[in-house]
């Protein structure tokens, strides 16, 4: 109250002060008055949000603490249920331990005097097989001795065999080679006479050609001076009479023989050049001509290679094609197998997918019995086990005993499933048995209730009120198992069954 009243006398305070004031001193105080309230608000925030972030933190140390208190306490209770229920699986597993301890101490003593029996029937064997083996180890003494024997007859047999042989064929190359040593002697004089003549035919034509060559020769020189002689007269004389007339022209004429020697010089190496160019030239066009032989041998050759090689790739076409339809038709057939298998894997999948998921939730139905011991004993006798084995390990004679011999690892299997069988079909048949007794007690029930109550249409039919010397004209015919006589069965009263459902 007494803010309020400083409040309210400062506001009249503020107010009278504000009236002596210009308009600018007053917008100046007005806005000052503004930015104080604002600071004192942002102030209040600042205060409210360090507040409220204090006690968050507070209320977060709190709540983690409780949490951990609620957590040691439900570890503490979470254990004692988990310490009795591991107790009562401990003493069931002892209970279970011990009767398998038991059952297997039984089967212990049998089998002990099993093997005792099968001791002795071993022992027995064993005599029987030692004298069986030494009869043996004498029939196959008698009759090593007469295969060695046989052995050393035929091995004589095949000696004398060879030896006659070899005498045989080293007589035969003996004779085979004087024959052609004789053949080789005989064409080697026979080649010394033909070379013999070939050079002395050589001989005598090499003679002829070369004294036909130098007659030739001598004639021709004779002719040759002849001529020479009288051009070189003439030339003389033309010289001189040349010399007469010309002799202004002399200078000149010996300045063109110079002009000439060196032109004809440079002809004569001209024609040399062109010589061996001609040479040179003869010597490629035989290269050519060979090459050309070569080439045309060769490309027939290859055009022959071709043709091969073509009819080849025909051949070769043919079977590529062939090979591909083959191998095509084969990756249709695959494909179309891959694919059957593929949907036929994916069912298998989702079977077995299926069946685990089956197995666990039959997992999750087991007593503890069956999940101690999955497989029941065997009620077979010994006798009979021993038949069955005998019949396994007999070759099969059709397909379905191969197909029986294959599966044989799921014997365990079948076990648990013929177990599961034959619980169901128990079950079946009590279900059934149960659902008659139902059925009677359902008409026992309505008998009493039409008992009970009068009625017209009760009264027409046969009535179990009426009741002459202690018998009712209502037949009462109840199915009773001869198995469920002796048991102790829980009756409880119709009426009281009634009036608890009305």
């Amino acid at each position: 109250m007494a803010k309020k009243r400083a409040g309210k006398s400062g506001k009249k305070g503020k107010g009278k002060n504000t009236k002596h004031m210009t308009e600018e001193e007053r917008v100046h105080f007005y806005e000052t008055q503004l930015l104080a309230e604002e600071e004192n608000r942002k102030k209040k925030e600042e205060l409210l949000t360090q507040f409220l972030k204090d006690k968050l933190a507070k209320e977060e140390k709190a709540n983690e603490f409780n949490k951990l208190k609620l957590q040691n306490q439900w570890r503490a209770i979470m254990r004692e249920a988990k310490a009795t229920e591991l107790c009562k699986d401990i003493e069931i597993l002892s209970q279970t331990f011990e009767r398998i301890v038991d059952r297997k101490d039984a089967i212990i003593k049998s089998l002990s005097q099993d093997l005792a029996e099968a001791e002795e029937q071993y022992q027995l064997a064993l005599r029987s097989h030692l004298q069986n083996i030494d009869q043996l180890v004498d029939n196959q003494g008698s009759r090593i001795a007469s295969l060695h024997r046989e052995y050393s007859e035929e091995l004589e047999q095949l000696k004398h065999e060879y030896s006659t042989e070899r005498e045989k064929m080293i007589k035969s190359h003996q004779f085979e080679c004087n024959d052609l040593q004789d053949i080789m002697f005989a064409m080697e004089q026979e080649f010394n006479e033909l070379k013999t003549e070939a050079l002395h035919d050589f001989q005598s034509q090499k003679d002829e050609i070369k004294n036909k060559n130098l007659e030739e020769k001598h004639a021709l020189r004779m002719q040759l001076e002849g001529a020479v002689e009288e051009l070189w007269r003439q030339f003389q004389e033309a010289l001189k009479q040349y010399n007469s007339t010309t002799e202004d022209r002399k200078k000149h004429f010996e300045e063109l023989k110079a002009k000439d020697m060196k032109s004809a010089q440079e002809i004569e190496l001209q024609m040399r050049k062109l010589q061996k160019i001609h040479d040179s030239i003869n010597q490629q066009k035989a290269k050519m001509a060979c090459n050309a032989r070569d080439c045309e041998e060769r490309n027939k050759m290859l055009k022959d290679e071709k043709e091969s090689i073509l009819v080849h790739f025909s051949q070769l076409k043919g079977q590529m094609n062939k090979f591909r339809e083959n191998q095509r038709s084969k990756l249709t057939a695959l494909t179309v197998l891959s694919s059957k298998t593929i949907k036929e894997l994916k069912d298998k999948h989702q079977k077995g997918e299926c069946i685990l998921k089956l197995a666990e939730m039959c997992r999750k139905l087991e007593t503890e019995e069956e999940k101690v011991l999955p497989f029941y004993a065997s009620t077979l006798t010994e006798q009979e086990e021993k038949e069955i084995e005998a019949m396994v390990q007999q070759e099969p004679e059709n397909d379905l005993a191969n197909v029986m011999h294959e599966f044989e690892d799921l014997s365990s299997f079948w076990k648990r499933y013929n177990k599961v069988s034959l619980d169901k079909m128990s079950l079946d048949q009590a279900r059934v048995q149960l659902t008659q007794e139902n059925q009677q007690l359902r008409t026992l029930l309505k008998q009493y209730l039409d008992g009970i109550s009068v009625s017209d249409e009760i009264l027409s039919h046969n009535n179990p009120l009426f009741i002459v010397n202690n018998r009712s004209n209502l037949p009462m015919r109840i199915h009773v198992d001869p198995r469920q006589r002796h048991q102790v069965k829980t009756v409880v009263e119709a009426a009281h069954i009634v009036h608890n459902t009305i």
